[in-house]
């Protein structure tokens, strides 16, 4: 007689992308496995392929969740900067943290280096809706696009310290840390020139 708790199809799935994004943290991309993850939630393969579909299902509805989730706390770190009670850097750390320490900037590596073209799609997405939601209403196109640009910029040195940050840093003898405050920079020169209290 099984034992197990009986979820509903969105708990499934919720239970399954943390479970994801546990074993991207702890061991890489590479651990991110239908047979992997259903055994760490005590469901079966056939169970999470009825959700996912594939491994890319899988890869690409983590990629969606990290990236809301990274958003949200992105989000509510700028709006806390607008409100005067944040701070720009810790929209930067926010970020970098989200493709370093969690993982997001090994995922979407992985899954571009194993053919998923579209890996970046659903951060990106987000990334847009984001940029679009914190744009104040009288904000005209050229500044939508001087913010989409500060984001582009932000969110290709978060991915690339992610990467080869520490490597590189290490080969030119460089406190690491130095692109966290170079991206500090960038953002509050952004803010202030859209008229962003910081």
């Amino acid at each position: 007689m099984s034992t197990r708790k009986r979820l509903s199809p969105e708990e499934s799935r919720a239970a399954a992308l943390e479970a994801a994004r546990a074993l991207l943290i702890e061991a890489g991309p590479q651990a991110v496995t239908l047979k992997a993850v259903a055994a760490r939630i005590g469901r079966t393969h056939a169970n999470l392929l009825h959700h996912f579909g594939s491994a890319a299902g899988l890869q690409k509805q983590l990629a969606a969740h990290l990236a809301g989730t990274v958003c949200e706390s992105i989000a509510d770190a700028v709006r806390a900067t607008r409100a005067g009670i944040g701070s720009p850097r810790e929209v930067v750390d926010l970020t970098f943290d989200a493709f370093g320490r969690e993982g997001g900037g090994a995922l979407a590596s992985w899954m571009l280096a194993s053919g998923n073209e579209d890996a970046l799609d659903p951060i990106i997405e987000t990334i847009h809706t984001l940029v679009h939601d914190l744009r104040p209403e009288e904000e005209h196109d050229s500044t939508d696009l001087a913010m989409h640009e500060t984001t582009f910029t932000l969110v290709l040195l978060a991915l690339g310290d992610a990467l080869v940050g520490e490597q590189l840093a290490d080969s030119l003898t460089v406190n690491r840390s130095v692109v966290r405050e170079r991206a500090t920079e960038m953002l509050i020169a952004a803010f202030v020139k859209n008229g962003v209290r910081v």
